[in-house]
């Protein structure tokens, strides 16, 4: 029997308490009992009325047959509307933000969500036919440019008039912020944020340990090094933090994202000046690009689970979770009668992962092997190779059909269908002291399959490899990054290779 033990694991791995694990798990750690101070989601909700209401408005003005029509297309419209203008940054907090910027991308994406109702509506007559509903959006060129080209002109004057909005309470009511880097571009950033209040940042101190360009006469003071922000951050009601390059502190800017975002602040990255060319040329290839007052600047560390676009993520977690228990009960019920002819009783597998913020929970799973006791099922590793597995066992983790009881801790809001995939508190507890990143993987619900288990780390693979993958996940998550992982899944399943 092969059990993972101190001596086993990699160098450095030690027992560590759950509670450091959840601490850390939960964005915390550096802050602990710190008040979140983020501003809200309030930017994303106007957006997401505005986007709407332009598509009602629109469907209302060229669609023959008034409101009612409209509002029957616009349940096909509006949830692919949604999900591409997430997708792509539509609803992101921005600097500087602009309808004609936006403009292309908008209208991109219109098509395409147009095309996906277009195409819904026929496959749903197709499907229900002769009870379903006539289709409310014609298969006419005309028609169609014509609701893209009215959509487009709603949407765009909404945006705007949100977008004025933002700039005058901005001005009213600007938010504390902490710049990293009192050298040439922190100055001059400092310098462009008092003169020009539309961008709502006021800048209230220099985080820099060697400040040693700064002219003794300039209007923001150095607090200290970052070491301070712990202790600033809360005391001042910091609500943003920009980060320089090219500074003295440049090492440490992982420590100070870290901490920022533990206190719920909003970080924005500036390049120093040799990093101009690539940062711009990136900038372009992306939708995530902003400039303060000509600096191009980047967003990080936004916890996904902030944005609006997460809620349709667990609305789709739900639907698709009692849905898919719903279908496929047959199988569930064919692969439980397997388990109680093979095994015995006792069909359904229960053990402790953590989840969410460190938090424990009860995973389900069919069991394909009987542990001899409960200290084997905490801290056995792997199965996959053991003996004691009979065929039915074995094939239900081949095709991976024991993870399905699963469903139902999606269907209750302990796992998401695609996240970091969970682990038994032994190893969590071993992995984020020898892995120093494995603890971040926490920061969003656990997954039914994730990004790393797509690209082939699953089994005895790399846990480093595992936790740069989730970590990556996490802090680039777009509703489309879920869908593209969903259908690699689907194919490996039917390809059987699992561990």
């Amino acid at each position: 029997m092969t059990t993972i033990d101190n001596e086993e694991l990699p160098a450095g791995v030690g027992a560590v308490g759950l509670e450091h694990v959840r601490g850390q798990g939960s964005g915390h750690s550096s802050a602990a009992g710190a008040p979140a101070v983020r501003g809200g989601t309030g930017l994303p909700v106007a957006l997401l009325a505005v986007d709407a209401l332009a598509a009602v408005g629109a469907l209302a003005l060229v669609l023959p047959g008034g409101a009612a029509v409209a509002l029957r297309a616009a349940c096909g419209l509006l949830p692919a509307l949604v999900l591409m203008y997430s997708s792509g940054g539509q609803y992101r907090l921005r600097l500087a933000p602009s309808v004609l910027d936006e403009l292309p991308g908008l209208a991109g994406r219109a098509t395409i969500a147009l095309a996906f109702a277009l195409t819904f509506e026929r496959c749903l007559q197709t499907v229900l036919l002769p009870f379903a509903l006539p289709t409310t959006i014609p298969a006419d060129v005309r028609v169609l440019i014509l609701l893209l080209l009215a959509h487009l002109t709603l949407d765009s004057l909404g945006r705007a008039l949100v977008y004025r909005a933002i700039r005058s309470r901005r001005r009213r009511a600007p938010r504390p912020t902490l710049i990293a880097g009192a050298g040439h571009v922190g100055q001059r950033i400092a310098a462009a944020l008092l003169e020009h209040p539309e961008y709502g940042l006021r800048p209230i101190g220099f985080v820099d340990a060697d400040p040693i360009f700064l002219p003794a006469d300039f209007p923001v003071p150095v607090l200290g090094g970052p070491d301070v922000l712990v202790r600033e951050v809360p005391r001042r009601g910091i609500r943003d933090v920009i980060l320089t390059g090219g500074g003295a502190d440049e090492d440490r800017a992982p420590q100070m994202l870290r901490i920022s975002t533990d206190f719920g602040c909003d970080v924005w990255f500036v390049p120093s000046f040799p990093d101009y060319g690539a940062f711009e040329h990136a900038g372009r290839r992306t939708a995530v690009g902003d400039h303060l007052w000509g600096f191009p600047c980047l967003r990080l560390g936004s916890n996904p689970m902030q944005r609006p676009s997460w809620a349709v993520k667990r609305a789709f977690d739900a639907c698709f979770a009692g849905l898919g228990l719903l279908l496929l009960s047959p199988v569930l019920l064919v692969c439980a009668l397997g388990v109680r002819l093979e095994g015995g009783p006792g069909v359904i597998f229960r053990q402790e992962r953590i989840g969410l913020d460190g938090r424990p929970f009860t995973v389900l799973k069919f069991r394909t092997l009987r542990p001899v006791d409960e200290h084997e099922s905490a801290t056995r590793w792997n199965i996959a190779h053991d003996h004691r597995l009979g065929p039915v066992g074995r094939f239900l983790r081949r095709a991976s059909l024991d993870e399905l009881p699963q469903l139902w801790n999606v269907l209750r809001g302990e796992m998401s269908l695609v996240g970091p995939r969970p682990e038994r508190p032994y190893f969590v507890m071993r992995f984020a002291q020898a892995y120093p990143r494995y603890r971040e993987r926490h920061r969003v619900p656990v997954g039914l399959t994730g990004f790393a288990q797509v690209n082939g780390l699953r089994g005895d693979t790399s846990i480093e490899d595992r936790a740069r993958f989730d970590n990556y996940y996490i802090d680039s998550w777009s509703l489309w990054q879920d869908v593209k992982i969903l259908l690699r899944t689907v194919l490996a399943v039917l390809r059987t290779d699992g561990s």
